[in-house]
């Protein structure tokens, strides 16, 4: 495939990642490399990584997150495998707690201004205007990115949390 047509058919989205099991930087660091390894997903962005409260499942240990806005050729559904297949080979399982713990986690948060609620994938993310760990690192990225739903920037969103709820703090490392 030429880079001229990367350009002319990728769209840009944003993804979460984030882990609470085992390297936690690692796994994400592992995760963002094996996502982009074949040129179908082009890293565009990436935010400052954080360490975040557990949300909804709280007996368990706290998170790194961070952000990520990509190029991709892959259509959103196509773009679900992949993250899944990465979990998959990082030894992420299926089943488990709702919410509990994760060895990776990659979500599509946002994919252009689509909106899709299927059986198997819903985009914008249901619960991303209910999370700072995803709404501070989008806004690292771009604060005006707005929201196809709701009509509101992610800057706004954040605003709009309360400020006790879902402790976040900078995580001073990089991948």
């Amino acid at each position: 495939m030429t880079a001229e047509r990367e350009v002319v058919d990728s769209r840009w989205a944003f993804l979460s990642v984030g882990a609470n099991m085992g390297d936690r930087l690692g796994n994400c660091c592992q995760g963002i490399a094996a996502l982009c390894a074949d040129g179908a997903v082009q890293l565009v962005a990436r935010s400052p990584f954080y360490e975040s409260a557990p949300v909804d499942y709280l007996d368990q240990g706290w998170f790194i997150n961070a952000a990520l806005k990509i190029r991709t050729i892959l259509a959103p559904s196509d773009l679900l495998i992949r993250l899944q297949s990465v979990q998959a080979a990082a030894g992420r399982k299926g089943g488990g707690v709702r919410f509990g713990p994760r060895i990776l986690d990659l979500d599509i948060i946002l994919y252009e201004d689509l909106v899709l609620d299927s059986p198997v994938l819903t985009i914008p993310h249901p619960r991303m205007h209910k999370r700072r760990f995803v709404l501070q690192p989008m806004c690292d990225i771009d604060p005006m990115v707005m929201h196809p739903v709701l009509g509101r920037n992610v800057q706004s969103l954040l605003e709009q949390l309360n400020g006790d709820a879902q402790a976040l703090r900078p995580w001073p490392c990089d991948c």
